[in-house]
C-alpha cells in the first residue's frame, strides 16, 4: 500500500505549513482548516468535503460550502487516482488538493485518501467472500 508519509511529503505545497494563508490563491492553505491532514482511520472519500474541519476561508473570512474543481481521473500501473481541488465558493481561494487512490493487490482492494482538509486514511478490504484475515485456525 502507498506510504502516506511519503505521499504527504510530496503533496505539500508552499503556504501549506499551517498558520496564515499566503493569500495569493495558489497552493494549499493551513489557515483555512482546524487541523491539517486529520487522521480519518479507514474513511476514504472519493468525492466530497470534510466540512467539520473547515474553519473558514483565510482570504475572505467566509465559512460556506466549497466548490470542487480540476477533478481528474487517471490510471497508473493498475491504480486508479482521483484528484481535485477544494475552492472557496466566494473568492475561489484554493483550500486543499484532494487525492484518492484505489488499487487491487493480490486478494484485497486498497484505498487511500490524502487531503489537507479531509485528512489521511487507508483501508484494505478482501475481495474474497470470506476475508482470510478474519478466519480462525481450526485445530
Amino acid at each position: 500500500m502507498r506510504q502516506l508519509a511519503f505521499a504527504l511529503a510530496r503533496f505539500r505545497l508552499p503556504g501549506s505549513a499551517g498558520g496564515p494563508c499566503p493569500g495569493n490563491g495558489v497552493g494549499m492553505c493551513g489557515g483555512c482548516v482546524e487541523k491539517e491532514y486529520p487522521n480519518r482511520g479507514n474513511i476514504c472519500l472519493e468525492n466530497g468535503s470534510f466540512l467539520l474541519n473547515f474553519t473558514g476561508c483565510a482570504v475572505c473570512s467566509k465559512r460556506d460550502f466549497m466548490l470542487i474543481t480540476n477533478k481528474s481521473f487517471k490510471e497508473e500501473d493498475g491504480e486508479e487516482i482521483v484528484t481535485y481541488d477544494h475552492l472557496c465558493k466566494n473568492c475561489h481561494h484554493i483550500i486543499a488538493r484532494h487525492e484518492y487512490t484505489f488499487s487491487i493487490m493480490d486478494e484485497f482492494q486498497e484505498y487511500t485518501m490524502l487531503c489537507l482538509l479531509c485528512g489521511k486514511a487507508e483501508d484494505t478490504i478482501s475481495i474474497l467472500p470470506d476475508d482470510p484475515r478474519q478466519m480462525t485456525l481450526l485445530f
